[in-house]
């Protein structure tokens, strides 16, 4: 059953759109967990992130309109059309593909046609997931390669600013005639200050220093701004653990032809990625970190040389899924399609691996 804390969510005033909206209502089929909470990496303030799929009303179906996604950016809840998570799916999409590995519990809502897809699942995966799950794992490296090389600590960000304040102070001198005593610059609170003892200074040289001054306090944002970007919001931690989950969900796809969403086995590892337990006093992962990248890098590759997947997906029978599925619903022929009714759903008859 539904936990009952998700059940008051979803029938709460900032979920009314799932009831309301033209293309969801009693048209969602699934809805379960997603984001941290559906990994097992959530922190008790983590937020809630919903993911789901919607069958297309008869009118559309027979009209040949469509839809990709319904997003609610405020609730961090996207819901995909059947056509568009069908596509999703067959290339194995890291972020549609894990909706299909989910804990029982973290599936919030599941009717007949939401069965039919879980028990359907094995017909969506191929070794595109390779490209996919390794693209995906490549970019996270890659951003996260971005953030460490750009993070100082905070005597490398002062040395950097003081260097840049002394330049300025040379232009000073030697190009506005500025003695020592003249201009002194300094950082206080964050904030750049001058103090300036001069007079008679030409208005055109002002202009100059004014401009001078101007591109020293855009590097200082500049590199301040990149700097907060990288500790205060904690992301590096956050991105080096996605990149491991990736090729830890990446191995059993491709060596078992399972979806294990929740990393179970894992969780205590991450949890301490996660947690920062793997960087650096400057705040950057560690060489043991990159060690645990390089080995599940090398298992992934040979994960992919003993692939249990096909090269293709079943087009044939992803397609006659999808037929099925619109005949059920022009013919309104749906079991338990009641959406709000049938919240604290209990009967999950989904098969798994």
């Amino acid at each position: 059953m539904i936990n009952k804390s998700y059940k008051e969510l979803l029938e709460s005033v900032d979920y009314s759109f799932l009831k309301e909206d033209i293309n969801l209502g009693n048209n969602i089929c699934l809805l379960g967990l997603g984001g941290s909470r559906a990994y097992g990496t959530n922190l008790p303030e983590s937020d809630i992130d919903i993911r789901g799929i919607a069958v297309r009303r008869k009118e559309d179906i027979l009209l040949g309109n469509d839809y990709e996604s319904i997003v609610d950016v405020a609730t961090d809840t996207t819901i995909y059309s059947l056509d568009k998570i069908f596509e999703l799916l067959s290339n194995c999409n890291p972020n549609t593909i894990e909706l299909l590995g989910l804990e029982r519990n973290d599936y919030l809502y599941i009717n007949e046609i939401g069965k039919m897809i879980l028990n359907n699942k094995d017909i969506f995966l191929s070794n595109k997931c390779v490209d996919s799950f390794n693209g995906y794992a490549t970019s996270q490296l890659y951003r996260l390669q971005q953030k460490t090389n750009t993070a100082l600590t905070e005597e490398e960000l002062n040395k950097h600013i003081s260097k840049v304040l002394n330049n300025m102070l040379i232009k000073m001198y030697n190009k506005y005639n500025f003695d020592k005593n003249d201009v002194f610059f300094y950082v206080e609170n964050k904030i750049i200050k001058c103090d300036i003892h001069k007079s008679g200074i030409d208005m055109n040289d002002l202009a100059g220093i004014l401009s001078e001054c101007n591109n020293t306090l855009r590097d200082y944002r500049k590199t301040s701004k990149r700097n907060e970007h990288a500790f205060t919001h904690n992301k590096i931690a956050k991105h080096s653990m996605h990149l491991l989950r990736l090729y830890m969900m990446g191995v059993d796809l491709v060596s078992e032809g399972k979806i294990q969403t929740k990393r179970i086995k894992e969780h205590s590892l991450l949890m301490d990625i996660r947690n920062g337990l793997y960087l650096d006093e400057k705040g950057i992962p560690n060489k043991e970190f990159f060690d645990i990248v390089k080995d599940y890098q090398e298992k992934f590759e040979k994960a992919v040389n003993i692939s249990v997947l096909p090269n293709e997906p079943d087009m044939d029978k992803i397609n006659k899924l999808r037929s099925n599925i619109n005949e059920m619903v022009i013919f309104d022929n749906i079991k338990n399609k009641d959406f709000i009714e049938n919240l604290n759903y209990d009967n999950i008859d989904i098969e798994r691996d």
